[in-house]
């Protein structure tokens, strides 16, 4: 796509100031030609800008006389973001619905959905206008998908989930697959309890790669609206997660945990079953949560405690071999002090 810097500033929305020019692509301050927009988003790249060639930079007003042409920006990140999405055509160069998707008769798909060759779309199903449903994907009976969404190639919709509005998820998730859930047997062994209940997620949603969402044994398992997960991330069955939150790669939550809103799990972090995340928290890296967690708190370590502390423990840890080995030299001096002659007790 070739335009206008004028254009562009119109359509984003945002002052230009300098040069107008035609650009064609995106680039970063190094890599950028001059038919290339850039973006600054902060006095700590500032050094970038004297050898940059990007045609325009997307920047705050305190960096603009510093390029041929500015597109000014109060959050330039935010704004770099959505020019992206005009310089990035989305994936998939087909529409409708092909005559090699498997598509049930008793199946409702909506007018300006696309169903690629070679998916699946189960007897009750709806699936709503401007969905996109990509190769090999499996979409249950009486499942519901909302408009606008996409569905990457083999994502699993297992029976009766349901998608709302704009939802994205990337290749490989699976959705309503059973919760772990087993009843012990008198004598040994388990017997499995069935998984009755749904998955539902929300408007404005994304799921990363080979992310699992169970299905919840009653009622439901809610991903909450505009939140996101990265790749590789397990829900159990029956939790709740509120809107907006941000849920890192290899993270897993055990079953019947409640997830407040705006909510921030770093990598690799687990939840115990039944705990509860108040909203604004956020959980460190490969933290262990086993106890509630109040709204605002900032968390780490295994097991969890105040992030403060827990850097604190970090920065002492490599200290204890010799803070050990002192101890070990006390113990001798004061076991040679009381050994001396003329130390006993006093009459």
């Amino acid at each position: 796509m070739q335009i206008a810097l004028s254009a562009l500033a119109e359509r984003l929305g945002l002052p230009l100031r300098g040069t107008d020019r035609q650009v064609s692509g995106v680039g970063t301050l190094e890599s950028a030609g001059p038919d290339e927009v850039s973006f600054i988003t902060g006095a700590k790249y500032a050094a970038l800008l004297e050898n940059t060639r990007a045609g325009a930079v997307i920047c705050a007003e305190e960096f603009a006389d510093r390029v041929d042409a500015a597109l000014i920006s109060a959050n330039p990140a935010l704004d770099f973001a959505r020019l992206l999405e005009l310089f990035s055509p989305p994936q998939g160069r087909f529409s409708g619905v092909s005559e090699r998707a498997f598509v049930h008769p008793e199946a409702r798909v909506a007018e300006g959905a696309t169903v690629f060759p070679l998916a699946y779309v189960g007897p009750g199903a709806e699936v709503g206008p401007g969905t996109r449903i990509f190769p090999g994907c499996y979409v249950g009976e009486d499942c519901r998908i909302g408009s606008d969404c996409v569905l990457y190639p083999n994502v699993t919709l297992m029976a009766r989930t349901v998608l709302g509005d704009r939802v994205m998820i990337h290749p490989g998730a699976v959705l309503g697959a059973d919760g772990f859930g087993y009843v012990p047997r008198p004598g040994g062994g388990r017997d499995k309890i069935p998984q009755v209940g749904v998955v539902v997620v929300e408007d404005d949603v994304e799921i990363g790669a080979c992310t699992t969402i169970d299905r919840a044994m009653l009622e439901k398992t809610v991903i909450g609206a505009g939140t996101k997960i990265d790749n590789l991330v397990q829900v159990a069955h029956n939790c709740v997660l509120g809107a907006n939150c941000t849920i890192v790669a290899q993270v897993g939550i055990a079953g019947s945990c409640t997830v407040g809103r705006d909510v921030i799990m770093a990598g690799q972090a687990g939840i115990a079953d039944h705990v509860n995340i108040g909203d604004g928290a956020v959980v460190g890296p490969l933290t262990g949560v086993r106890t509630d967690i109040a709204p605002g708190a900032r968390m780490g370590g295994i097991p969890a405690m105040d992030y403060g502390t827990y850097m604190r423990n970090l920065s002492l840890a490599p200290k204890i071999p010799d803070l050990f080995k002192r101890v070990k030299q006390l113990e001798k001096a004061l076991a040679a002090l009381g050994a001396a002659p003329g130390q006993g007790e006093r009459t």
